[in-house]
């Protein structure tokens, strides 16, 4: 088909109210050179209404596939995950925690020798990790723990009180409360219903342990070739 026929065909389509995406499906001529022709092509407002509300229409189908597509991926991804943990040792936990204590805790510093052991995070998860490395690993005591919430005076906050008591499996009054200054202008994303502030646990007369915390950390450094 000669292009005069081709243009004559587009205009057609849309003065009938289709989509750029629709004609070009239907008149095989690059998309450049659809937009010059179709460009002066004035629609009517309920045609510009039915397109409006087909754009509407595809993008959330678009949105719904791709939400598909997405939950299939992480089901796939999930289960190749657990097959690379199938189980999970005491030396696995020893290593693990090791790490999570690298990134996550106090380390004693040249200034600020004789620092007990503490980790701090509003990751409920991360949390009961950390505590339970402590205990297996450590031989760590319950009542060797203290456990300190930080957390913004707003409303709920009792609320949070409970959460960590029973994310930790305490009783609510083993919780020391510290309250942060409060900004009525601030951009954090913590708020709300799933804010419950931050978790610090802390063990008691922990400054031997601190350092040999620090030397399996060196240890894995060495291992991996890390000076």
């Amino acid at each position: 088909m000669s292009k005069n026929i081709l243009k004559q065909e587009a205009i057609k389509l849309r003065k009938k109210g289709l989509s750029y995406k629709e004609i070009y499906e239907k008149v095989r001529v690059s998309k450049s050179t659809l937009s010059l022709w179709l460009r002066d092509i004035q629609l009517e407002q309920k045609l510009i209404q039915e397109l409006e509300t087909k754009q509407k229409e595809g993008a959330q189908r678009g949105a719904l596939a791709r939400k598909e597509k997405r939950i299939k991926e992480s089901l796939i991804i999930e289960k190749e995950a657990q097959e690379q943990i199938i189980s999970f040792s005491k030396r696995d936990l020893l290593i693990a925690g090791t790490a999570l204590y690298w990134a996550e805790g106090a380390k004693e510093k040249e200034h600020r020798v004789g620092q007990m052991v503490y980790l701090a995070n509003s990751d409920s998860r991360m949390i009961v990790f950390f505590v339970r490395w402590l205990k297996e690993i450590f031989g760590v005591d319950e009542n060797e723990l203290i456990y300190e919430l930080y957390i913004h005076k707003n409303k709920g906050w009792e609320r949070s009180i409970g959460y960590w008591a029973e994310i930790v499996k305490i009783n609510k009054d083993r919780l020391r409360v510290y309250f942060k200054k409060d900004n009525p202008q601030t951009k954090r994303k913590n708020v709300g219903e799933n804010y419950h502030g931050l978790l610090r646990v802390k063990v008691k007369r922990s400054i031997s342990l601190n350092r040999r915390i620090s030397f399996m950390i060196n240890t894995m450094c060495s291992y991996c070739g890390i000076v």
